[in-house]
């Protein structure tokens, strides 16, 4: 499968990635015991997660907007439903799926209302989704290619807006994970203590995307060899969730749709 990332799309193959694709996994292997049925993924990207949750649901669907992902999947995943298309809106019909995960997508989304009603929409009565976003007061840095981030309590106040029943929770880690996301924190704000003019928040987002890719893989790799034992050894089993929603590296939002 040919490999489609920016530091935005984490690879699974490259070891200083280690410690994001391990957390940006957890949220599918919490998934297995939430989810059922016919399921949908909106926003896919490479399929990180479709070995956990094929196996849990009685159908799989996906969407995302990068074909070449979506062609790739599609062979080695024959049984998945896959589309390539923008979102939303959803190309689905009302009341189609009894579960809906999108992980690491709305923060992109610009009418983020809109893809929450259309994900309510394709939802039947009594379903479940679950959606991750990082959460904005962890963030080491603006990051371009967002639309916004969220604190827990801006996301809930916009799922309840929606959704008849909203539960927010948090993806954090352990001592080892923590670990890691201080050193990161560290040297981050080195490279920051360049941008003495703060550019990363005055330019356009479009302007940033290439510097914020560069940095982002040097800062990465850097990390990788002042502790390599540290990078290769978390896990997903490291990350947790947690009902501390505030103080979590991501939020996970969990919604239902009101019954019949």
């Amino acid at each position: 499968m040919a490999r489609i990332y920016t530091t935005e799309i984490t690879s699974d193959q490259l070891l200083s990635d280690n410690p994001l694709h391990q957390r940006l996994l957890k949220p599918y292997v919490a998934a297995v015991d939430l989810v059922h049925g016919d399921l949908l993924e909106v926003g896919c990207g490479e399929g990180r997660g479709i070995r956990q949750i094929l196996p849990r649901v009685r159908s799989y669907s996906a969407i995302d907007k990068i074909e070449e992902a979506i062609e790739s999947l599609r062979q080695k995943f024959p049984e998945a439903k896959l589309v390539a298309g923008n979102l939303p809106p959803l190309p689905y019909a009302e009341a189609s799926f009894d579960s809906v995960i999108s992980f690491q997508v709305i923060e992109h989304i610009q009418d983020d209302t809109f893809f929450l009603k259309e994900i309510h929409r394709v939802l039947r009565p009594g379903g479940i989704a679950l959606i991750t976003t990082p959460n904005r007061v962890q963030s080491l840095s603006r990051n371009p290619w967002h639309v916004r981030e969220y604190t827990a309590e801006e996301l809930s106040r916009l799922a309840v807006t929606i959704f008849s029943q909203v539960e927010m929770k948090g993806i954090t880690g352990n001592d080892k994970v923590m670990a890691y996301h201080q050193k990161n924190r560290e040297s981050v704000n080195r490279l920051m203590r360049w941008d003495v003019l703060d550019l990363q928040h005055r330019l356009p987002a479009v302007l940033l995307r290439i510097p914020y890719d560069l940095m982002n893989r040097l800062n990465r790799n850097r990390l990788q060899r002042s502790a390599d034992s540290l990078v290769a050894g978390i896990s997903h089993e490291d990350y947790l969730v947690t009902d501390r929603a505030s103080e979590a590296l991501d939020l996970f939002l969990i919604v239902r749709k009101a019954g019949a």
